[in-house]
């Protein structure tokens, strides 16, 4: 078994080279036991989903026959989005959930993300939460299971799913008219379900499930594969365009005008319903970003927590803290009601209610919020061997003048502008975001740290 499959937030690798029918018993043996000791009982109750890749059929029928010889009660809910994985261990009070799935990834990947339910909140399985347990007790391969009949139960609960999220929300909508790109991928599913319920206008694009990915990549933060949605939603005078990801846990939002509407503004407009509710809650916000929803929350009286990124993390710091929302500026967002879990439902209803309550374009609703202007991502590959670390200790000495964090790579605020820059756990690559009060300051900036990041030997990647 390659040990590489082991990642940070979840299992993935290339099927079937990495990931295949024979090695996924011993994975799902391995999820098993590290669930019963961390719930301390064998008895257990697993929902699983899967994706619409070409491979995830025979992998789930594998994981489920796996699951079931050790006695657990599987709840197969077949087709699914991630998000509607942990809707159905947290609403419905199950112990775990398994997801075959490789998110955004490309048509020859697949994985698994799992988690278990301790009362109202979820942990995700990563590198802070077991990860190193799973591969561990993988690679040892030292079994000693008595086999004993489960229980399958075939449940939907996708309608439970959208149900719930507009008890949440309540939102009122009016009838518009929506572009969605879901990207032949899971996001459809929910997309359908929740417009069959309103008398909105939808434009489908890239709708059937094919897990050969025939349009393009369902990676929405690669901004290139938004296009032809950008340029859909003008040609139809659309009120406003969606683009979901591979498994459905990110969304992007167009407004009218074409444009990609940063994720943090999205995240400010839900903060904004969120405290006007009740002002005392505490919001986590991106540290690549965090200037635009800050100011939201502290003038609405609420209390901005930083959080560091990774939905894994941010996840298990929403339930420490009681948080009510978290969103993180690749488009995933989080909810104290999914026990700290993505909805992307969630997100497209609290979108709808602010279009309709205020009765203006997205473009201007957004607009309210932005006081800071973002660079979006920049990505800089380091010359082999070198030490991310040291490259950021080093720009951090001309930066020392600023108020400097070290909570998730270097961070650097002053006033009037910030940036952060995060080193990857596994290549020598550095990612740049930065944000200043005015667009031609976030511009001399970022060419300015842009500059010092290239003279230690990086590259544009």
């Amino acid at each position: 078994m390659n040990p590489s499959i082991f990642k940070a937030y979840d299992i993935r690798g290339f099927y079937p080279q990495d990931l295949n029918e024979n090695n996924i018993v011993i994975v799902v043996k391995a999820i098993y036991q590290f669930f019963t000791e961390k719930l301390s009982k064998a008895d257990l109750t697993i929902v699983l989903g899967r994706d619409m890749r070409l491979s995830s059929p025979s992998l789930s029928e594998i994981a489920k026959k796996t699951l079931l010889d050790l006695g657990v009660t599987v709840v197969d809910i077949g087709l699914s989005s991630t998000p509607t994985v942990y809707f159905a261990v947290h609403h419905f009070k199950y112990d775990a959930g398994i997801q075959i799935s490789a998110s955004h990834n490309p048509k020859d990947w697949n994985g698994i993300k799992f988690f278990y339910r301790q009362r109202n909140k979820l942990t995700k399985v990563s590198k802070n939460t077991g990860m190193d347990e799973i591969k561990d007790l993988s690679l040892r391969n030292r079994f000693s299971f008595s086999k004993k009949p489960g229980k399958l139960i075939s449940k939907d609960v996708l309608k439970d799913e959208v149900d719930y999220a507009y008890k949440l929300v309540n939102p009122k909508i009016k009838k518009f008219k929506v572009v969605v790109d879901t990207a032949n991928a899971m996001g459809s599913l929910y997309i359908e379900e929740i417009f069959k319920r309103t008398n909105c206008e939808l434009v489908k694009m890239n709708f059937n499930l094919d897990g050969t990915f025939p349009a393009h990549e369902a990676n929405p933060i690669k901004f290139e594969t938004l296009k032809p949605l950008q340029q859909k939603v003008i040609q139809e005078k659309a009120d406003f365009g969606i683009a979901t990801d591979g498994d459905g846990d990110r969304i992007f939002f167009i407004d009218e005008k074409g444009q990609i509407v940063p994720a943090t503004l999205i995240s400010a407009l839900i903060a904004r319903e969120i405290l006007q509710k009740n002002k005392n809650e505490k919001i986590l916000v991106d540290i690549r970003y965090t200037r635009n929803t800050v100011k939201v929350v502290k003038d609405l009286g609420g209390t901005p927590i930083i959080n560091v990124v990774g939905h894994a993390l941010i996840t298990e710091h929403l339930n420490r803290v009681n948080g009510a929302f978290s969103g993180e500026s690749s488009g995933h967002f989080f909810f104290r009601e999914t026990g700290g879990a993505e909805s992307a439902i969630r997100v497209i209803y609290y979108v709808m209610k602010a279009i309709t309550k205020y009765k203006k374009p997205l473009s201007e609703i957004i607009h309210e919020f932005l006081s800071s202007y973002e660079s979006s991502e920049f990505n800089f590959t380091l010359p082999k061997g070198t030490n991310n670390k040291t490259v950021l200790e080093k720009i951090s000495l001309d930066y020392k003048n600023g108020e400097i964090n070290w909570m998730d790579g270097l961070s650097v605020d002053y006033p009037n502008w910030r940036f952060n820059i995060r080193a990857s756990n596994t290549e020598s690559l550095i990612r740049l975001n930065l944000e200043a009060d005015t667009e031609a300051l976030m511009k001399q900036k970022l060419e300015e740290v842009t500059a010092k990041i290239l003279s230690l030997g990086a590259r544009s990647d």
